[in-house]
């Protein structure tokens, strides 16, 4: 429980209040603070409110998360993986401000103990190496970051674009799909503009990099944050001229 204990010490505007805990031999319970907005996959799974989350409150809902998790992994203490990172776990306040919740299965990270672990997630978005491995870091939860990103901006989960780069990553060089980026992107949105064009096109080239197969290819959250908060420059290209091997950085 000493994850909980910590949780409940840590303040930051994109991480739901955890105001207490009790600890049973069969069951826990944890006090957090309420959300009205709801759960984000609830916001995208809905049409009326998924055509009311428009591009910005997007770009800056993966601010959000990006600044949360950079928050628990480079500026805590010990560093704190959360684990089950997904749209059910991110909550809206009523400005549309998101925050992580769900940490019963976070885990610090110390350099004195083990980090081999149970499985825990949500299937579809933990890491590949999860599969063949036990052993978690902050790299796992990049991984997840990388795929509510794209959900964030898609509209719904996007299994067949993580199938399709699984199997062209990590030597991206060869990801040869000519796919168009506006005909993966919401359908229920017009296409972005202007800065925000820019935005989401960066919110997709960093998905797409936290969702390379090594684990050590993947960048940082802290790096990731720092590149979403980073004023993009406008578009060389319109935006329904840029396809996803365009997205792909061919250096990684």
């Amino acid at each position: 429980m000493s994850e909980i204990r910590a949780l409940t010490e840590i303040r930051h505007r994109n991480i739901v209040k955890l105001y207490s805990f009790c600890s049973h031999s069969r069951h826990s319970l944890l006090v957090y603070e309420y959300l009205e907005g709801g759960s984000l996959v609830q916001s995208i799974n809905s049409e009326e409110q998924a055509k009311a989350l428009d591009w910005i409150k997007r770009v800056n809902i993966v601010k959000d998360v990006a600044n949360a998790l950079s928050y628990m992994h480079h500026d805590c203490s010990l560093s704190i993986i959360h684990r089950n990172i997904s749209s059910k776990n991110v909550l809206l306040d009523g400005k549309c401000v998101a925050h992580i919740s769900d940490f019963d299965t976070a885990r610090l990270l110390t350099l004195d103990s083990s980090n081999l672990t149970s499985l825990a997630g949500t299937i579809g978005y933990m890491a590949p190496e999860l599969a063949y491995t036990m052993e978690i870091n902050e790299k796992c939860d990049v991984y997840s970051f990388g795929v509510l990103a794209l959900e964030i901006i898609m509209g719904k989960y996007p299994v067949d674009l993580i199938s399709s780069l699984s199997s062209s990553l990590p030597s991206s060089s060869t990801f040869t799909t000519h796919m168009l980026l506006d005909d993966v992107l919401d359908q229920r949105l017009s296409l972005p503009t202007n800065q925000v064009a820019s935005d989401v096109l960066s919110i997709a080239k960093i998905a797409i990099a936290c969702l390379q197969t090594i684990p050590q290819s993947r960048p940082t959250m802290k790096q990731v944050s720092q590149d979403l908060s980073t004023l993009k420059p406008r578009l060389a290209k319109p935006l329904h001229m840029i396809t996803l091997g365009d997205t792909v950085d061919v250096k990684a």
